[in-house]
Formats: C-alpha cells, sequence, structure tokens
C-alpha cells in the first residue's frame, strides 16, 4: 500500500458522513484536491442542499471511458462496541480499521490518489469519478447524479461500482425495495376488546403475512439459481406501536425491506401485501370507520443483472482483477440504477463486505492493495 493511499483513507474516512449527516465537507475536499491537480468537478446538490453528489473527469472528453461509482455516505456507529475512534482510521496487524474503511472509501480514496499518476499517464480514454450521497438509505442520491453523466459526460465502456467484493467481479445482484407501513385502529380498555380494533395485533397479521410471503418464495425457490439465498427474501426491521399493555392500541407502524432477485418483481410482493391489507380492512372500519392501513415506499433500487458474456464492463473487470469468471451477491448497489440507464456495469471493490456495517470495521491492507494494482492496470489501459 502507498502512503498516498493511505493518506486519501485517513483523510476520507476522518469525515463523519453518517447518512443522517451532511456530507459536504467530504464533498468540498474532493473538488479543493482535484482543483488542486487542475481536474473540475460538478457537484449535484441534494433538494435541501445539505448534501451533494460530485462528479469529476480525468483525461480527454472521449467515449469509451471508464465510471469509478462510490458512495461516500456511511452507516451509524450508535450503539456499536467499537474498540477505536470509529473515524480515525487505526493500522494494526495488517488491517485498517475505520468506519467507511471497507464500505466502500478505501475504493473511493485509491482512485483519488492516482489522479496523478491519471495525469502523468496521458490518458487516451477518461476516467470519471461519480461520488453519491444517501446510498445507505435506499440509494437515494445517485438517480440525480447518474441523470447528469447521462447528459453531460460521453458515453463511457463500464462503470465500475467499488463496493466491497473482494476485488472480484461481481455481474449481478438483488434489488432493494423499503416500505413504511401504518395501521390506525381504535382505543378502548383492553378488557373490551370488542369496543377497539388493536393497531399493534393488526400489525402482528400482517408482518406474519410477509413472513409467509417469504416462505413461499423459498419453497418455490429455483435450486440452480446462485444467489444465496436462492430467492427473495422479505424483512422487517422496526417496529414501534402501543401506549400501555391495558390500551387497545391505536397506531402502530413498521419498516420492512425486499431484496428482490433480479427477474422478480417488488410489486408482485407489494401487490400482494396490498390485497391482503384490503381483506383485513372491512372487520376493522365496522368497528371503527376511520381505521386504516397505509404503506409508504420508501426506496426503490432495482437488481442488477447479468448481460453474460457480452457485458463490457465485466470483461474490462476480469482482465483488470485477473479473475476468470463473474460472481454475484445479495446485497443491494447503485449498480442496477447506472444499468438502467443504459451503462455497462459491474461490481469490484476492495474489502469483504462481512466486515461492512460491523463494530470495529476494517478491510484488510492486502485488498487496498489489490485495489491499487486493479487501478494501475485500469490507468495504463485507458493511456494506451
Amino acid at each position: 500500500m502507498d502512503q498516498q493511499s493511505l493518506d486519501m483513507i485517513t483523510k476520507l474516512v476522518g469525515f463523519d458522513t453518517v447518512s443522517r449527516n451532511s456530507n459536504l465537507a467530504l464533498i468540498d475536499y474532493v473538488r479543493d484536491y482535484l482543483a488542486g491537480l487542475g481536474v473540475d468537478s460538478h457537484l449535484v446538490r441534494s433538494p435541501d442542499g445539505r448534501k451533494s453528489n460530485l462528479f469529476a473527469t480525468v483525461g480527454p472528453a472521449v467515449e469509451e471511458g471508464i465510471v469509478l461509482s462510490g458512495h461516500t455516505d456511511v452507516v451509524p456507529v450508535d450503539g456499536q462496541p467499537w474498540d477505536t475512534d470509529p473515524f480515525v482510521l487505526t493500522e494494526k496487524s495488517g488491517r485498517l480499521y475505520g468506519r467507511g474503511a471497507c464500505d466502500m472509501k478505501s475504493f473511493i480514496a485509491v482512485g483519488l490518489a492516482r489522479v496523478p499518476r491519471m495525469l502523468q499517464a496521458g490518458l487516451k480514454r477518461p476516467v470519471h469519478f461519480a461520488l453519491s450521497y444517501d446510498e445507505e438509505i435506499g440509494c437515494a442520491g445517485a438517480p440525480a447524479l447518474i441523470d447528469r453523466l447521462v447528459r453531460e459526460i460521453p458515453k463511457p465502456s463500464a462503470v465500475i461500482v467499488g463496493e466491497p467484493s473482494d476485488m472480484a467481479p461481481i455481474m449481478a445482484h438483488k434489488g432493494l425495495a423499503v416500505a413504511h407501513t401504518t395501521v390506525i385502529g381504535h382505543e378502548a380498555h383492553s378488557s373490551q376488546t370488542q369496543r377497539g380494533v388493536s393497531a399493534v395485533m393488526t400489525a402482528a397479521r400482517l408482518i406474519a403475512f410477509l413472513d409467509d410471503l417469504m416462505a413461499e418464495n423459498k419453497a418455490n425457490a429455483d435450486p440452480a439459481c446462485p444467489f444465496v439465498p436462492p430467492y427473495s427474501t422479505i424483512h422487517v426491521g422496526l417496529v414501534k406501536g402501543g401506549t400501555a399493555v391495558n390500551i387497545i392500541s391505536r397506531e402502530c407502524s413498521f419498516t420492512w425491506d425486499v431484496r428482490v432477485l433480479p427477474g422478480d418483481s417488488v410489486e408482485r410482493i407489494v401487490n400482494r401485501f396490498r390485497r391482503y391489507c384490503d381483506e383485513l380492512l372491512p372487520a376493522m372500519q365496522a368497528v371503527a370507520p376511520e381505521a386504516s392501513i397505509t404503506t409508504e415506499m420508501r426506496a426503490d433500487a432495482p437488481p442488477l443483472a447479468s448481460h453474460g458474456d457480452d457485458d463490457t464492463a465485466q470483461r474490462i473487470a476480469m482482465r483488470l482483477s485477473g479473475h476468470t469468471h463473474c460472481g454475484v451477491v445479495p446485497y443491494a448497489t447503485e449498480g442496477g440504477q447506472f444499468q438502467g440507464r443504459g451503462f455497462s456495469v459491474v461490481i469490484c471493490g476492495p474489502g469483504s463486505i462481512d466486515q461492512a456495517h460491523r463494530p470495529n470495521e476494517y478491510i484488510e491492507v492486502s485488498q487496498v492493495e489489490a485495489c491499487e494494482s486493479f487501478l494501475d492496470r485500469m490507468v495504463a489501459d485507458l493511456a494506451r
């Protein structure tokens, strides 16, 4: 690992870009760093102005370049038992510890650290940096960034999304949809259940229905499917409701996600759920006409589907990484959003997803070095 990469990883990890916070300090730093090298950046701000995407081009404004895509936000550290300060990069025993060291600031940092080499190499085809916000809360920031890339940069050969994949090319991943369901019931004394509509107990029935839907997906899974698990999953992660044990609850809400296989449909699952909600409503409203069930979709990032051996991005990543085939992963990325706008996309980045989102998140120094070699080969290719 060279000193330039280490210094840049240290700098980027030092910015607390947990998704609830602004990422502007990091974006401003990257913009100033690139400007100091003579590279112009373009910002694509969030509607409230608190966050921003950034894209920049190193090299000539011609087609067949490569986009290096990464998100600048990280997940929270609240309640996690860290042994070190999560926003101070700590190196020990061949590992770099810090929030975002693995997911996914090291990929961004190694790319940025190589900008001087890109400029010295005399690129014939460009490298485009595409840095986003709010990936960790449903890939919310990338669509506006991708809109600008479609309009403003010559069409590249490939988008490489540097999510942690142990530097192995990934050709497909599941999609992610996030939904928030709110049940409104009717309060009464818990000894008079006939006079109330329990929002909590209704929500429990809805959650059980979602679990049954996933069991149905599992039972119908294709054993040849390469994904683990080989079916679309459904998970309820947050539940909030009720006032006291002796009050029939008026309100209960829960947030759930769907990790959908390429070729499957989020709409299929959500529509089944909505039909079941409609079946429950008449009995609820017979007791309390104001009773309701509403579901709000909060995120919908499509899956990344493989286009087989004809996929340009996959061929590039296999050549640069030395791998002879591409894998699949169950997590979601912004890759499906890029693919949906006509880009050839592959996932390939340093670190293991097993270390992401955990306390004491780390990346192996050997993975940083593998990323350095990968990008050095990319620069050499683009300079030919």
